[in-house]
């Protein structure tokens, strides 16, 4: 698969382009979105059962709601990892936070391999998701220690799928929407809970039509960015059809040699509170951000 992305390259890949906006402020709680802390409880609001053993649904349908029953589940927290190989070089970039996806609402902590950002590392990203937006602290050479970088992702190419160094856990899911040739590749084991395995290529462009108002900007963004829509994906769905794990491979063409990137995220912790508050007008970075090696310059 080859999309028409040019700015990033090797393990700068994942972090690549900022932009300045403004912001507003907003808070969001999960307290009673769902069961205890495993999320292995039933009768969750939006939940349903999946289909036994093979599945009397079909195995595409199953992945496509997927998104709706992880809204009805309320918060969650995550684990990410974004590894990117190109040249014969592999860069992983990991992240651990928590979701809200009723309000599609995330903070993520994102940690820089060292190699990713010069011998002498790099500091944590902080990152805030919201519908339309990556808030990024941390990131950028010149922005004051307090300041956030705002990034509009329906302006990206890619629709913050991999630019954040995360792809948007609202986004993995409403990717899924997508899903087309989809199989089943039997039941497994995600610690300790008990998953069927599906495999399948997500159509961006198709996800982009079926998702949520709120996640549709950025996919649509991505598949005018891509010239190829197909993203192979692995994904484990619990009995109640929470998404416990799920895999994207993304492949890009580029000047030099081709670079793919395999996004990973895992789901635990159901119904755990969760609150996010977007930076205020006042806390967001307006100036240029100066060239630096974590980074290119952003005009």
């Amino acid at each position: 698969m080859a999309v028409r992305q040019r700015r990033c390259g090797g393990g700068a890949l994942a972090v690549c382009a900022l932009a300045v906006a403004g912001a507003m402020a907003v808070g969001t709680g999960c307290a009673g979105a769902g069961p205890g802390a495993d999320g292995g409880g039933g009768g969750g609001t939006g939940r349903r059962a999946v289909a036994g053993a093979g599945g009397t649904d079909d195995p595409a349908a199953v992945v496509r709601r997927a998104a709706d029953v992880l809204a009805g589940a309320g918060c969650a927290e995550t684990r990410t990892s974004m590894e990117t190989a190109a040249g014969g070089t592999r860069v992983t970039i990991r992240g651990e936070g928590a979701y809200d996806f009723r309000r599609q609402l995330g903070r993520i902590k994102v940690v820089l391999p060292k190699d990713a950002a010069g011998a002498g590392g790099h500091r944590p990203i902080t990152e805030l998701l919201a519908p339309g937006a990556l808030y990024m602290k941390n990131r950028g050479a010149g922005v004051p220690d307090d300041k956030w970088v705002r990034i509009d992702t329906t302006g990206l190419e890619d629709g913050n799928l991999v630019t954040g160094g995360v792809t948007d856990p609202m986004a993995a899911a409403e990717l899924l929407r997508g899903a087309d040739g989809v199989t089943y590749r039997g039941r497994t084991e995600l610690a300790g809970v008990a998953v069927r395995h599906y495999r399948g290529v997500a159509d961006i462009g198709r996800a982009a039509r079926a998702a949520s108002p709120s996640a549709r900007g950025a996919l649509a963004a991505a598949a005018k960015g891509f010239s190829v829509d197909a993203v192979p994906f692995d994904v484990y769905l619990d009995d109640e059809g929470l998404v416990r794990k799920v895999r994207h491979r993304f492949s890009f063409a580029t000047e030099g040699p081709a670079v793919t990137v395999v996004s990973t995220m895992l789901l635990y912790g159901f119904g755990i509170p969760v609150s996010v508050r977007l930076p205020a007008d006042a806390d967001i970075y307006t100036g240029r951000i100066q060239q630096g090696r974590s980074g290119p310059e952003t005009p």
